[in-house]
């Protein structure tokens, strides 16, 4: 490890054994073993008879000399495209056409990473060789669906973006799945719904598309066996993979929030969960001008923050 604080990876018990476990045992109320180590690093794994259970464990150290231990634990943080400017906090659902920008500058991030500095000649943008046609193609299909369902307003509810969303992934074979709920799509509305208006235009959904496509492509990595879920140790690595850095703690609050019975996390969890979290950083980091890490919110901001989520 020396000195490494971050979670250890299921390859790191593959090919690394261990220095001193406690012997076999049955479900009792209490274990207790004594070792003795040369002096090194070491990592402490405490384990329960039953997986997925919580438990106590005390543990004492001897040393000839001062030693140092702490607990594993990863800094909370999100990956975030480099913004030029500070999003203003979002406190009403009615101000976010003025308010929340974090939609522009994700897209200008995506589009943009080949651009030119101001200071240079802009060149004209060139096509990328063999996905032209692809994506001009999925486009028309998504905007012909869209216009189906949407009609001449061209903005689906919830209800509508259900339809949409499920018509698509019915499409992918190999993705197990059953569909989206419609609390996942009212989730992924609040948001994508930058303009406050409750419902997705089609530059919206488009993006919206590409978040889920994203993640739907963590989710399949996962999801070796092709059962339509993950466990809860592979949602840790998925959650990672997205760019979303938590604690043992939040991991342990999302497994409770989002698995089911044996521990196992479907599609339309996965990714409602990926939706909250990426919408939950979004607002944060909207309310934390200075960036210290802390925010200062009254009952009503909590509130209007919290029920749209």
């Amino acid at each position: 490890m020396h000195g490494n604080k971050q979670h250890l990876q299921k390859d790191f018990f593959l090919y690394n054994a261990s220095k001193a476990r406690s012997k076999t045992y049955i479900n009792m109320r209490e274990v207790s073993e004594r070792f003795r180590l040369p002096p090194s690093e070491y990592v402490i794994v405490p384990s329960t008879y039953e997986p997925h259970q919580e438990g106590e464990f005390i543990l004492r150290v001897f040393s000839e000399k001062r030693n140092l231990s702490e607990e594993v634990e990863n800094t909370i943080s999100v990956d975030r495209p480099v913004k030029k400017k500070k999003a203003k906090p979002i406190i009403f659902v009615s101000d976010r056409a003025n308010s929340n920008k974090e939609l522009g500058v994700d897209q200008e991030s995506e589009e943009g990473k080949d651009k030119t500095s101001p200071d240079k000649p802009e060149k004209s943008p060139q096509p990328r060789p063999g996905n032209t046609d692809q994506e001009s193609e999925e486009q028309l299909q998504f905007r012909n669906i869209f216009r189906q369902i949407a009609g001449d307003d061209m903005e689906v509810c919830a209800d509508e973006l259900k339809n949409i969303l499920n018509m698509v992934v019915n499409k992918h074979k190999d993705l197990k799945t059953q569909g989206f709920t419609l609390e996942s799509c009212r989730s992924m509305i609040a948001l994508m719904d930058t303009d406050g208006s409750g419902r997705l235009n089609l530059q919206e959904f488009h993006h919206l598309w590409k978040k889920i496509k994203a993640w739907q492509k963590i989710f399949k990595h996962y999801d070796t066996d092709q059962s339509g879920t993950i466990n809860s140790y592979e949602m840790r690595n998925a959650v990672n993979d997205a760019g979303f850095h938590l604690n043992s703690q939040l991991y342990d609050i999302i497994t409770m929030r989002y698995a089911d019975k044996h521990m196992n996390i479907d599609f339309d969890s996965f990714i409602c969960c990926f939706v909250r979290l990426e919408g939950m950083f979004r607002a944060f980091n909207a309310f934390d001008k200075d960036g210290d890490g802390i925010i200062k919110l009254n009952v009503l901001e909590w509130l209007q923050l919290t029920m749209y989520a």
